[in-house]
C-alpha cells in the first residue's frame, strides 16, 4: 500500500526564519495548496489521510468537507501548530470530530516532535505517525526506532518511511531536493522491502517559497516550490498509477494490521 498523508494547518513556518505573516494568509495560502493536492487525487482516484490541526479545520470547513465527501481520512494534528499541552490530544480530536462528523482515529505531531505515548492511548487515538526513524542534526536522532509499525501499548506506531539502507527519509524534503529518478527508486525499494510506503507533505508546498524577503527560508526549504512542486506530485502520482501501487489511507491500513 501507498499511505499519502499531508499535514494541513495554519502556515506559520515563516516565524522559525524571524518573518511575519498574517494569520489570513497562513490559512488562504493552505486552503489554496489543498485544493491543489484534493484535486490531484481526485485526477488519479487515489485516498490519502489529511493530518489537520483544529484552527486550520475550523477556519477552513469547505477543505474539510471536501476531504470527507471525496472519501480520504482526517486525522488530528493537535490543536495549534506552533504549542501543545496534552489536553490538546483529545481537544482536537473532539473539534474535529464535531466538526465533520467524521470518526478521528490518528494522530501526527506537528514537525514530528516527541509526543507522549500514554497520552496518545489516553485521548483514545488507534496509530501515531509522529515518527521519523532517522537522524538528522537538530531534527532527529531515531537510528534506533523500528523503521516500520509496530504496536506500543494499544497504539500502533506509523513511522515515516526511510530507506532500507542508511535510512535516507523519503519525507517532503527529500521530495523537494532529490532528483525524482532518486526518489523513486528509494520510494520503490522501500516498498518492496516493507511492502508500503508512509510519506506526508504539506499544502503550503505549493505556494512558491523561493520570496527570500518574504518567506526567509533557505535553498532547500523553498526548492520546487508552487508550481515545480504541483508539476512534481502530478508526476509522482502518475508514477504510482501505472506502477499499479494501491494507495488507501492509514486508518484502513492500520486494520489490515490487526
Amino acid at each position: 500500500m501507498v499511505l499519502l498523508s499531508f499535514d494541513i494547518e495554519e502556515f506559520d513556518m515563516p516565524f522559525e526564519y524571524n518573518k511575519s505573516i498574517a494569520f489570513e494568509d497562513q490559512i488562504s495560502l493552505s486552503i489554496k495548496g489543498c485544493e491543489i493536492i484534493l484535486d490531484l487525487l481526485a485526477k488519479y482516484q487515489f485516498k490519502a489521510t489529511f493530518f489537520s490541526t483544529a484552527v486550520f479545520a475550523l477556519n477552513a470547513p469547505e477543505i474539510i468537507e471536501r476531504i470527507k465527501n471525496e472519501g480520504h481520512e482526517l486525522a488530528s494534528h493537535t490543536y495549534y501548530h506552533s504549542k501543545f499541552e496534552n489536553e490538546d490530544l483529545l481537544k482536537s480530536k473532539q473539534v474535529l470530530e464535531e466538526l465533520s462528523g467524521m470518526k478521528v482515529e490518528g494522530f501526527r505531531m506537528p514537525r514530528m516532535m516527541p509526543v507522549s505515548d500514554e497520552e496518545i492511548e489516553k485521548a483514545g487515538y488507534v496509530y501515531n505517525s509522529s515518527l521519523n526513524p532517522t537522524y538528522l542534526p537538530g531534527r532527529y536522532n531515531n537510528l534506533h526506532i523500528p523503521r516500520t509499525y509496530f504496536k506500543q501499548g494499544k497504539v500502533w506506531q506509523l513511522p515515516a518511511t526511510v530507506s532500507p539502507k542508511f535510512r535516507i527519509p523519503l519525507f517532503w524534503l527529500s521530495f523537494h531536493n532529490f532528483p525524482l529518478w532518486y526518489y523513486k527508486h528509494l520510494f520503490h525499494l522501500a516498498y518492496q522491502k516493507d511492502g508500503y510506503v508512509n510519506i506526508y507533505f504539506h499544502p503550503w508546498e505549493f505556494t512558491d517559497l523561493k520570496q527570500k524577503e518574504k518567506y526567509g527560508f533557505p535553498f532547500y526549504v523553498s526548492r520546487n516550490s508552487g508550481i515545480r512542486m504541483k508539476e512534481r506530485m502530478d508526476t509522482l502520482m502518475s508514477w504510482i498509477s501505472k506502477k499499479g501501487y494501491p494507495t488507501t489511507t492509514i486508518s484502513k491500513f492500520v486494520k489490515t494490521l490487526t
